[in-house]
């Protein structure tokens, strides 16, 4: 299965957003990832449920939305309104993950659950059979164009492990620094999805950058 690929919204140029979304609708990507900040869980700011909405109007493509933000479980409803097709909501913002991610599904959303860098894959065993997809962070939240944290492949190697002792069939989602160098690695290590910002959208050619972040080879290590 070729992997997934979610260019990242935050890095579109939004004085030319439908431009930009017109680009995404023509290009093998699967999904668009919309990053929604609040300014508080993380020290900036985005968007919200009006340009999500939007979006959703002229997006060809299911809306792939990252909350980064504080008690997400607040705004389950006006997710699902807007039309996102995935909630992703951090671990650490959640004080009732479990409740939360019930809550996602009964509005008939995919649940996802991100975790930051510095927090252990370890502490999802106990919600994994339940989630859709997990998004590792590959840099620290809250703005793009960020240097790939190396350690990233080696949380996507025991995150595929414990996915695969627990019978769960959740996707591997990676977020930050995803470029020509870092996605083959990640790939070989076992991501799923690939969130790519600035490399996407930075790029001279936007669509084939997307078909060549799609048909990547991983990097095979001896």
């Amino acid at each position: 299965m070729k992997t997934m690929l979610s260019p990242s919204l935050l890095s579109a140029d939004f004085a030319n957003l439908k431009r930009d979304i017109d680009m995404i609708n023509r290009s093998e990507a699967d999904w668009l990832h919309c990053d929604v900040m609040d300014g508080s869980f993380v020290p900036n700011i985005s968007f919200g449920f009006p340009v999500i909405k939007a979006v959703h109007n002229i997006c060809t493509k299911p809306l792939d939305v990252h909350f980064m933000i504080v008690k997400p479980e607040r705004y389950i409803v006006q997710a699902a309104k807007a039309g996102a097709m995935m909630m992703s909501v951090h671990y650490e913002a959640c004080v009732h993950l479990n409740r939360t991610i019930h809550q996602i599904h009964e509005e008939g959303m995919k649940a996802g659950v991100v975790l930051n860098p510095s927090t252990p894959v370890a502490m999802l065993e106990d919600v994994i059979e339940d989630a859709d997809l997990v998004l590792l962070m590959s840099v620290n939240p809250g703005f793009g164009g960020q240097k790939f944290i190396e350690g990233t492949i080696g949380r996507v190697r025991r995150l595929r492990r414990l996915i695969e002792e627990s019978g769960s069939r959740a996707l591997i989602e990676v977020d930050g620094g995803v470029n020509g160098e870092t996605a083959p690695r990640l790939v070989e290590a076992g991501v799923d999805v690939l969130v790519s910002g600035s490399y996407v959208f930075g790029a001279k050619d936007p669509v084939q950058t997307i078909h060549d972040l799609k048909n990547i080879q991983p990097t095979v290590r001896a």
